[in-house]
């Protein structure tokens, strides 16, 4: 069966979206077979996989709603292993829509679990914000990924968000982990970089990723191709970085998977 992870931040620009298209490609690239779900009505991972999301007539809004199917939003991308349930403008009227809807906030899990048996790895990136959408995906997730950005306020956010998983613990889902921390858009030249990362390290109880995403020029272009940073610049160490994130990700939860044997 495969593992769902929410990449969730309810604080902006931390790089979500962009580890949420550069871990999927890197994941695919590793021979696993992986489905990353769009939770997001920006809609940025379905166009940095080089969907035109204002031409896709099928996506997880119409899901949610239950139009349709899980399989019949499921598209197929250029990258080997790789598939996206997308999304657009239209999901940022599903929470009205869902006012009144019973058991709402389990829609997305319902569905997925009727597909998880297909794939290796199940990656939601959801909004910069707690809301139906965000509840949602934590329901249906094993474990949540946080990207953090190595800036003054990054422990702030983080602290709200623990908050925001726990409570989701305890009312909806019981068996949620924090999968791990990452730290991204690094500066090596930057002392604050460096007193970030050893702030959350020395105040976190949580699992933080040895790997540590830098700021890239390459990583920040790629989006723009509709490309992973594997496929646009499979040599610049933003790739090189999100293979590491990955191999740490299949490794940890290799280990897991042999505890509960």
């Amino acid at each position: 069966m495969g593992k769902v992870i929410a990449i969730a931040n309810q604080k902006g620009g931390v790089g979500k979206t962009t580890t949420s298209i550069n871990l999927s490609a890197s994941l695919a690239e590793e021979k696993k077979k992986v489905l990353t779900i769009d939770m997001d009505p920006q809609g940025n991972t379905t166009s940095g996989l080089g969907l035109e999301k204002e031409n896709i007539q099928v996506t997880i809004y119409n899901l949610l709603l239950g139009e349709v199917e899980p399989e019949e939003c499921i598209i197929h991308t250029d990258y080997k292993n790789l598939d996206v349930i997308p999304s657009n403008v239209d999901l940022s009227g599903a929470e009205i829509e869902l006012i009144g809807v019973d058991q709402k906030e389990f829609i997305l899990k319902k569905h997925i679990e009727s597909i998880r048996d297909k794939y290796d790895y199940i990656l939601i990136d959801c909004p910069p914000s707690l809301n139906m959408l965000t509840v949602n995906a934590m329901t249906t997730a094993d474990s949540i990924l946080v990207p953090i950005q190595c800036e003054y306020y990054a422990l702030e956010g983080l602290t709200q968000l623990l908050h925001t998983v726990n409570l989701v613990k305890a009312r909806l889902n019981p068996s949620l982990e924090v999968e791990g921390v990452v730290f991204t858009m690094y500066d090596q030249r930057t002392k604050l970089s460096t007193q970030v990362v050893d702030n959350v390290k020395n105040n976190l109880k949580q699992n933080v990723f040895k790997t540590i995403i830098p700021r890239n020029v390459r990583l920040a272009e790629a989006p723009s191709f509709g490309m992973p940073i594997n496929e646009y610049d499979p040599k610049s160490t933003g790739a090189e970085s999100y293979r590491m994130l990955a191999g740490e990700i299949i490794k940890k939860n290799k280990k897991s998977a042999k505890k509960d044997k």
